[in-house]
């Protein structure tokens, strides 16, 4: 374990992650000491800012104790001189240097649009990130498709529809989400639809008058739900939302074990457009470790009855890290996934979540070691940074040499190997919601539990509102939660 004292006060977040990204195998904890803020100035770069020295105590149970002395309050400063000193320290760099945000890309867009060219963008995140040659060119790239992508749908009366089916076949060890096993209690299930079609209804003349450009029913596994209750639901929101003008209509079919013919056949006929079936792996074995109650064969016998239904717009998830994988693994996924030729391809890094059950079996049983002892410092998944990164480049090239191209890309904290999400697909089947969440320059109107609202100001500040994340907590507050909606978009004065 790592414990740092710090006396900013703030940036905990920062200080955590950065520290996370180059001890991924130890657990670091964060408290607040009266360190005095002038202490020791002789000692910082600038002391004539002694007023505002801050200082890091790193205390490591093996009894590894450093300081690192910040004579600035400056956010990305802080981070720097942070960055500078694990990786001394290590003998790391990060591929995404100190950046610790989820939207590396928006950082790049926000530099495009401000007119700087490929090289100052390249020079200026360089010098103020340490981002790699690699993810550099990546983040170009994306941006400058993104902003392509997302001019069309940029007016401020647009918007996108969020529905989310908090229910699985069965719970995978990683999962965090607000997912229940849809088996246990049909009641429940039915309970909750009433309530979301409840929202739908009442929600709908929030959005009148504005457009309509991209649907996502995400989860959870919506076609975990059963024929008749995907119709109904569906049916629903075709009555109150106008889908005339709807770019992309997304479901995700993520669990192949959760597709069906007559569930495709519900789909086309409520004009879903785009669809994920999403294997993970196609390796059994790691199937079975994770929880996920389905076979790669099952995985290709859903793929193919999605496309005998018409469906010309298939996503399919890989994740990269999981249990007892290696590169050959990921390697052999890439290429039964290629015999496929899914339409797109997103390649998660695996992200350990609190709440997941994989979690708390990796905080138990680490595989390899750490920097001190044998050299290895693991990663999310029990990986090592190398071997993630190989990983990344047998899958992004498995993408490409399907003649996919890179369009939007998300980080998360405690991400094997400290990279990122990268979603590839073959022109004009980009998924534009998947854009437009990430980047946030759309309003969402997000339904269901644990969704998230979002509405952009004037001043291009984001609002939100939250519906509860557990189902028992959102049917009985679903009143309340319809409230708060006609509230952040000015329907209701507050």
């Amino acid at each position: 374990m790592i414990l740092i004292e710090s006396n900013f006060g703030k940036n905990t977040y920062d200080i955590h992650s950065l520290t996370k990204a180059f001890y991924p195998d130890e657990e670091v904890r964060i408290t607040g000491v009266d360190i005095p803020r002038g202490d020791d100035c002789h000692t910082v770069i600038n002391p004539e800012n002694c007023g505002k020295v801050g200082k890091l105590v790193y205390k490591s149970d093996k009894g590894d104790i450093f300081e690192i002395k910040v004579p600035t309050d400056d956010r990305d400063e802080l981070k720097r001189i942070i960055y500078r000193t694990l990786s001394k320290r290590t003998g790391r760099e990060l591929p995404w240097g100190s950046l610790t945000g989820i939207r590396p890309t928006k950082l790049v867009r926000n530099r495009i649009e401000a007119g700087m060219s490929d090289e100052e963008i390249k020079n200026d995140m360089k010098q103020c990130y340490y981002i790699s040659q690699e993810k550099m060119r990546l983040a170009l790239e994306i941006a400058k498709r993104e902003i392509a992508l997302m001019t069309p749908l940029s007016p401020s009366n647009h918007y996108s529809l969020y529905l989310n089916i908090p229910f699985c076949p069965t719970r995978c060890l990683y999962c965090s989400f607000t997912s229940n096993a849809i088996g246990k209690d049909r009641r429940r299930v039915s309970d909750y639809l009433d309530a979301l079609k409840k929202e739908i209804i009442e929600t709908a003349p929030v959005m009148n008058g504005r457009i309509l450009d991209t649907v996502y029913m995400g989860g959870g596994t919506p076609t975990a739900l059963l024929p008749e209750e995907l119709d109904s639901l569906l049916s629903v929101l075709g009555a109150h939302f106008d889908m005339r003008n709807v770019h992309e209509f997304t479901v995700e079919a993520g669990r192949p074990d959760s597709i069906s013919e007559e569930k495709l056949k519900v789909l086309k006929a409520h004009n879903v457009t785009r669809i994920s079936v999403n294997p993970q792996t196609m390796n059994q074995k790691t199937l079975d470790l994770i929880g996920r109650r389905h076979t790669p064969v099952q995985t290709i016998e859903a793929f193919e009855l999605a496309r005998a239904a018409g469906f010309d717009n298939i996503n399919m998830d890989m994740i990269l890290g999981l249990p007892e994988e290696g590169a050959e693994d990921v390697r052999y996924t890439v290429m039964e996934l290629c015999k496929l030729k899914p339409d797109s391809l997103t390649i998660h890094s695996l992200a350990l979540k609190r709440a997941s059950v994989l979690n708390e079996m990796l905080t138990e049983d680490r595989r390899g070691g750490d920097s001190t002892e044998t050299g290895v410092i693991c990663t999310a998944g029990g990986v090592t940074p190398g071997e993630a990164e190989e990983m990344m480049r047998i899958a992004s090239a498995g993408a490409e040499s399907m003649g996919m191209h890179p369009y939007y890309l998300y980080r998360q904290k405690n991400i094997t190997g400290n990279l990122e999400n990268t979603g590839y697909a073959r022109d004009g089947r980009y998924g534009l919601y998947n854009i437009l969440i990430n980047e946030e320059v759309q309003d969402i109107l997000a339904l269901g539990t644990g969704a998230i609202s979002k509405r952009i100001d004037s001043g291009g500040n984001t609002k939100r509102s939250a519906n509860y994340k557990a189902v028992h907590d959102y049917i009985a507050n679903v009143d309340e939660m319809i409230e708060r909606k006609k509230r952040l978009y000015g329907i209701i004065s507050v």
